[in-house]
């Protein structure tokens, strides 16, 4: 009976100890990719702001990335790239991903020299970066108002708002003066990649409409206007019909006046402000 015991006593701290012996290996492993992630956003880039790199960056984008993302860099079945440096990555990471591409996407590593990798990077930098100076009019608390009550339904600003837009958080940062008000006063000229309006008829003859997330040839998901994700069987619908037009209303003049849209931007703008700090 007691050599039972030893060996169950035995048993469980050798249990215990492969247990942290696990521990420690997961440990180990998350700083590992965390000082990978710091050492990344810690290289500098060395053509940064240079006139020529983002020329030759412009010049290997179109020829090597624009396929998947653009001639614009907006997207096609590959993401916006230009709201990256607006979300906060930094030079390094983004050169990182080009370098190693995306593990299960249709993004591939790149062997092409570091300095060729840079001068993209310094390009997307150049379109993804925004002067300040644009946005410097208007009244933000004024805008605010504005926001609430025109956009919050559909777009977040911080945690405040809907999903079914674009996160407008640091939108300005990425977007041009001239840009958000194309967006604002035209939106269906301006539907970003994940944002393309889809209207669905069903067997029942109900009527769907809103923005495909995804579709093959046998189904198709959307996010409906009431920020639900639905999947839908194509057998069982009716009419699949992509849209020009987008889900979000023109903000003309006579909805939107200039003082409003002013007022607006500069709410956006010091939102970003803020959490970037000095």
């Amino acid at each position: 009976m007691r050599a039972q015991i030893v060996s169950a006593v035995l048993l469980t701290l050798r249990c215990r100890s492969a247990s942290g012996a696990r521990s420690l290996r997961l440990a180990a492993t998350v700083l590992m990719l965390s000082a990978s992630a710091a050492a990344q956003d810690n290289l500098a880039n060395p053509h940064e702001g240079n006139p020529g790199a983002i020329s030759a960056g412009r010049a290997l984008f179109e020829t090597r990335c624009a396929e998947c993302h653009g001639a614009d860099a907006k997207g096609i079945s590959g993401p916006d790239l230009t709201v990256i440096f607006a979300a906060g990555r930094s030079d390094g990471r983004v050169f990182q991903t080009v370098r190693a591409g995306i593990p299960g996407s249709i993004m591939p590593s790149s062997t092409a020299p570091d300095d060729e990798l840079w001068a993209i990077v310094s390009y997307l930098k150049s379109l993804g970066t925004v002067s300040l100076v644009e946005y410097a009019t208007g009244n933000a608390d004024q805008g605010r108002d504005v926001y609430l009550a025109n956009c919050a339904r559909c777009h977040r600003v911080g945690s405040d708002g809907g999903r079914l837009g674009p996160d407008l958080s640091r939108v300005t940062r990425s977007r041009s003066r001239a840009g958000m008000t194309s967006a604002i006063r035209d939106p269906s000229a301006a539907m970003g990649v994940g944002y393309r309006t889809v209207a669905l008829v069903t067997a029942d003859g109900e009527r769907i409409r809103g923005l495909k997330k995804a579709e093959d040839a046998f189904s198709i998901q959307i996010v409906d206007t009431s920020e639900r994700l639905q999947g839908y069987l194509k057998t069982g619908l009716r009419q699949v019909q992509d849209q020009a037009e987008s889900l979000m209303p023109p903000f003309g003049p006579d909805v939107l006046s200039e003082a409003e849209l002013d007022d607006l931007l500069r709410f956006l703008t010091s939102v970003h402000e803020e959490s970037d700090g000095p």
